[in-house]
Parts: C-alpha cells; structure tokens; sequence
C-alpha cells in the first residue's frame, strides 16, 4: 500500500479534489435552484442531465484520448469544468443549467476515465488491485469532505460557487506536472447487451435500478432537503451521512457476500433497506431521525452497486470482464437519466416523502427480482467466485473492469492447488 501512495499521490490528491468539486456543484445546484424558484421537475430535469453527459462521456471520450492523446483531453475537460462551474449563478435558467450539466457530466466521465488509465498504467500486477481499492476510498473521503465545505458561503450568493471551480482547477496541478508517462489508451471491446443479460440477468436489471436510486440519492438528496425546509448544513450532514454509510458498510457487506450466495445477500440487503425507506416515509422531518436513514440508505445502497458487480463477475470469463464492464455501467447510468424526473413527480404528489418512497420502490423491486432469480438457477460454488471489491459509483470501466480482474484473479489463484 505505501507503494501505490508514494508512486501514485499526485493522481490520488487530485482526484479527491476533483471529487470534493463535483460533490459541492451537485448540492449547491439543487440549492441554488431552489432558491431562484425552480419547479422541482424542473430541477429533476438539470439533475438527469448530469447522467445523461456521463454516460456520452464513457461512449465518446476513448475516442477523442485516442485522436489527441490523454493531457489535451484531460485539460480540456478540467478547464471546461472550471468555467462551467461559475456560470450557474451568472445564468439562473433551468434549461441553460441542463446544458450546462449535461457538460459537466461529459467532462467529469472523461476526467475520471484519464485518470483510472493513469493509475492503471502506473500499476503494477502485484499492486493493481490495492492502488484501484485506494482509489475507490479516495473518491468517498472527497464526496464526504464536499459536503463539510458547503456551509463556509452563502448558496445564494456568487463566492460559493467559485470554491468548486478553484478546487477542480487546483486538482489538476498534481496530475499534469507528474512525471508519469501518460499511457497508451486502448478501447475494450463491448460484450452486448443481449449477451450480458444471458449471462446476468439480475445483474443487468439490478444495475438499471441501482441506478435510479443512486440518482435519486445523490441527485435529488438537495432538492428534497429544501422542499423538506431543511437549512445548508441540514442538508449537508444529511448527505454526508449518506457517503459515510456507505463507506463503512461497503466491506461488512461483501465479506457476507465472500461466503454465501450473493443473490441472497443482495435480496436481503435490499428488502431490508425498502422497511427502512418505507419507515422514512413516515418519519419527522427531525435530524435525530433522518441522519440514521441516511447512513441505512447509504450503507446498503453502495454495497448493492458492488454486489450486483460482483455477482455478474461470478459467470464472466477474465476475456468478458472488462467490456461487461462498460455494459454495467452503461444499463446504470440508464437508470440514472429517469430516476430523478420520477421522483419530481412522486414528490410533486406525495410531498418530501415521494424521495423515500421512490427509493422502497426500486430496492422492493431488486429484492424481489433477487429472489426470483435464486429459483431459476443454482448458485456457483464459492471456490469458483470471485471475491467482492467495493466500487463508488462514480468509477468508469477501467476501474471497474480492473477491480473485476483482480477479484477473478484472487480467487484463482486462491484455488491453485500449486
């Protein structure tokens, strides 16, 4: 480990920076938007847009490394990140703010993709999988600290948004003046959407769901706070808790998981996050009360993101694992443009408590596909599997598809009888 800090640091430090900006720009704009009388569907909609540039980004930014090279794209993207950033005060328009999301959302998937291609160059086979585990850590401090930094200004003024833009501008100094190679990008080949829901059927559709829920979570989690009246550092320690959640569950989780059958621990997991989300509901709108239902909706909703991963890895050859990757993701991010615009309208409905119960409708859903799936075929033996790796939803397929090798890898090698 105290190899991949020293070899890899700059690259470490300022993708937690990148995150710490990303994490501030997402609440402020459900903030912000708030503030300057947004409809919540309105505001649903500049939230998905955000989704909707990720996943252009994961299709089209390996062809634009691979026309100009890696440093042109990733100072590109930072910079245009950085101006970005400063103009939501300057244009209070919702459609101008979905623009700009959807540019942003382009620019971060392409950010993060330069830099997973980074650290895995900068890895070697005996540390790759702690250096991307390292990562993946990295990523979670950075969203928690964001959301500490939002109580130093004012949402309704201009000066808080410059805070993000200064931060993502400073996290590429770091990265660029590093005397590491930039490495050679190659595209994985895709495996098809038909093939993988042969392979996987609730990885494809848990995947889709999680990530309606994960937009929803970290989408909507503002936009439900101000229309709860809940103050900027309610709503702050209300997402934080989220992330905290799901850092500390995230290895309890898939240590189960390691040693029984995941389609039952996601099936449990899930239904027992729907009690909880269905409780929320019902709940005051009193922090005593909502800080434990954000640590119970984080700490179960980004161990199912992992699980649903690892599940899938359990029938992929190493060959598939990269490009089911790519696939994965990709039927997330699906999920992730319609889960906010959903929500609106749960909550245009039901009020602040459509948030929650739009969260227990998606994890009924995936316990309940879990369960059905566990009657249509047997589980792999354990010896076969691959061992769980925790994943942030913000990673790409590099990362991802690495951390799916490595686990493959463990578990081979784990079961040599050499």
């Amino acid at each position: 480990m105290l190899s991949v800090i020293t070899s890899a640091w700059p690259l470490l430090v300022g993708v937690m920076l990148l995150l710490v900006g990303n994490g501030m720009q997402s609440s402020l704009v459900g903030i912000r938007g708030a503030i300057e009388g947004f409809s919540t569907l309105q505001l649903s909609l500049v939230m998905s847009c955000y989704y909707l540039g990720f996943m252009f980004g994961s299709r089209f930014v390996p062809e634009m490394i691979q026309r100009v090279g890696h440093v042109r794209v990733f100072a590109a993207l930072g910079s245009v990140i950085s101006a970005i950033l400063v103009c939501f005060p300057v244009l209070p328009d919702w459609l101008a703010w979905a623009v700009m999301r959807v540019m942003i959302g382009f620019s971060f998937s392409g950010v993060y993709i330069t830099a997973e291609s980074w650290l895995n160059n900068t890895s070697t086979n005996e540390n790759r999988g702690q250096a991307l585990s390292l990562y993946m850590i990295v990523q979670m401090i950075g969203i928690i600290s964001s959301q500490m930094l939002l109580n130093i200004g004012d949402p309704g003024g201009f000066g808080i948004f410059v805070l993000p833009s200064v931060l993502v501008s400073v996290a590429f100094i770091p990265i660029l003046l590093t005397v590491t190679q930039a490495p050679t990008f190659e595209t994985t080949e895709r495996l098809s959407f038909r093939r993988l829901y042969e392979v996987s059927p609730l990885g494809v559709v848990g995947m889709f769901l999680s990530g309606g829920i994960f937009s929803a979570m970290f989408g909507m989690a503002s936009v439900w706070g101000t229309q709860a009246g809940l103050n900027v550092a309610q709503i702050s320690a209300f997402i934080g808790a989220m992330y905290v959640g799901g850092l500390v569950f995230q290895y309890p989780i898939g240590w189960l998981s390691d040693r029984m059958d995941r389609r039952l621990v996601i099936c449990v997991s899930a239904a027992l996050g729907s009690v909880a989300m269905l409780g929320a509901v019902f709940l005051p709108i009193a922090m005593w009360a909502l800080i434990p239902a954000a640590v119970i909706l984080g700490g179960i909703t980004n161990p199912l993101y992992s699980l649903l991963i690892a599940h899938t890895n359990d029938f992929l050859s190493k060959e598939q694992m990269a490009g089911a990757s790519a696939g994965l993701l990709f039927m997330n991010g699906l999920g992730a443009v319609a889960g906010p615009p959903v929500t609106a309208w749960l909550m245009g409905h039901m009020g602040p408590g459509g948030f929650f119960a739009f969260i227990c409708v998606l994890m009924v859903a995936i316990a309940g596909y879990a369960a059905f799936r566990m009657t249509r075929r047997s589980a792999p033996p354990l010896a076969e599997t691959g061992n769980f790796a925790a994943m942030a939803p913000m990673a790409q397929p590099i990362a991802v598809g690495g951390l799916m090798e490595e686990a493959g890898q463990d578990t081979a090698a784990s079961s040599d009888p050499r």
